[in-house]
């Protein structure tokens, strides 16, 4: 007879408990102009943000290199997964610009349907609701790269919507739009269109380091975040002389990071409010190894190394490896490999390790991509290619060259301590 009484006294007990966001309390986020110039302020105190684009799986080791805030591309509708990542970054003092999905005109949306529009930005009302009073938000992200492939301007005006709104639901936290580019025309369209905005975003990449001069030539005188730069972006590297596009080192991704804050961001204080580099992660984007800090099997590349130093002002115990160079044929990876089937080629992979760790290696064969998809749209990993390789884990390989056709030869280095360098050579069979 008590068990039977207990049951509702614990489901009055349970209704009257409230839920974690219940009781959470927001802390207050604003754009101020300063002596110095334009700062982000968190809880009246300037807050310079040393940030990466980033989901929740790598928080902790981010932290512990000197980041303190992360940028999202939506909330997913996915409330459990997002609350997790905002508590995860609360606990490691990690704050969070997250974003909110705005379907872009290329994907298919139209943002002359009022119907369409109005059933958006009661989407993202919702989403706003659940997360505004995290202490871990730190500004929101309104669609992501809305002006690529776009010609449509009354998308700003559905951006202005959703600032609004925002700014109604939320009076502690700013508002932003993330752009392609500085291109002066998008510039002042969103300013025409979305007045409610407090600050735009930019992102990119080889382009960054002509931005002090866009800036200059066009009078920009606004806060702005860069939320996304990184390594030169394979629509703006060299190409092999059948039109492949060739990447650059693990080390020399590091040296575009480190020459990128220094000569750009660096000197942009005043007007720039936080940075965020991309990708603390990793993803496949015509290549497995692109954009990611990280490879795919969670080991730090040599651009963590340069991140801890620009954001601690030292460099870390334990220096990444260094790639010197790849060859495939006694050819650089800038030099148009040409191959012929059935044949075997040496290819070598040259890195030092100056901590003295014993390297391991692993080599791959992978097709080239065909993928034509842009603005960071999900492609397919690409398969590798078995039993072209010998001595798949050493410093140099033989490789048996496939049928005809466009291909990349990937090589990796570990250390045994989470650290790895890499570099790929495109080649075309034929």
């Amino acid at each position: 007879m008590k068990f039977l009484i207990a049951i509702p006294l614990l489901l009055l007990m349970a209704a009257c408990t409230p839920k974690p966001e219940d009781t959470e309390t927001p802390i207050k986020v604003e754009v101020a102009k300063t002596a110095e110039g334009y700062a982000l302020m968190r809880g009246g105190e300037p807050y310079r943000v040393r940030g990466a684009g980033m989901g929740r799986d790598d928080i902790e080791r981010f932290a512990s290199h000197g980041g303190n805030s992360i940028r999202t591309w939506s909330t997913a509708n996915d409330y459990q997964d997002t609350r997790a990542l905002l508590d995860e970054a609360q606990a490691h003092g990690v704050t969070v610009a997250l974003g909110l999905s705005m379907t872009a005109e290329r994907h298919g949306f139209d943002y002359d349907d009022p119907d369409a529009v109005a059933v958006q930005l009661e989407t993202v009302r919702e989403e706003v609701l659940k997360y505004k009073d995290h202490p871990a938000v730190l500004f929101w992200l309104v669609g992501n790269e809305l002006n690529h492939s776009y010609s449509n301007p009354a998308v700003w005006n559905a951006v202005n919507d959703v600032a609004e709104m925002i700014h109604e639901l939320d009076p502690n936290h700013p508002v932003s739009t993330p752009i392609s580019g500085f291109k002066p025309d998008v510039i002042a369209e969103i300013q025409a269109r979305a007045p409610s905005i407090d600050f735009i975003s930019f992102q990119m990449y080889g382009s960054l380091f002509g931005l002090p001069d866009l800036i200059a030539e066009t009078g920009f005188q606004e806060p702005f975040m860069m939320t996304e730069w990184g390594t030169i972006g394979y629509w703006e590297m060299e190409k092999t002389s059948w039109g492949t596009p060739v990447e650059l080192t693990s080390s020399e991704k590091a040296d575009v990071f480190l020459r990128a804050h220094n000569e750009v961001l660096a000197k942009l204080q005043g007007q720039l409010i936080g940075s965020y580099v991309f990708l603390w992660g990793q993803k496949q984007e015509r290549t497995p190894t692109w954009f990611g800090m990280l490879t795919e099997a969670g080991e730090a590349t040599e651009t963590i190394d340069v991140m801890h130093y620009i954001w601690t002002g030292e460099w870390p115990e334990n220096r990444t490896p260094q790639v010197d160079s790849i060859q495939l044929d006694g050819k650089d990876y800038k030099e148009s490999v040409v191959l012929e089937p059935g044949k075997t080629y040496d290819a070598t992979l040259n890195v030092v390790d100056h901590d003295g760790n014993p390297l391991t290696y692993h080599w791959e064969v992978k097709p080239e991509s065909v993928s034509i998809k842009s603005g960071g749209d999900r492609e397919e990993p690409l398969p590798n290619l078995e039993g072209l390789l010998s001595d798949n884990d050493a410093a140099s390989v033989r490789i048996t060259a496939p049928v005809p056709g466009k291909y990349r030869l990937f090589a990796y280095a570990y250390d045994g301590q989470g650290y790895a360098a890499h570099a790929n050579i495109p080649f075309l069979v034929e």
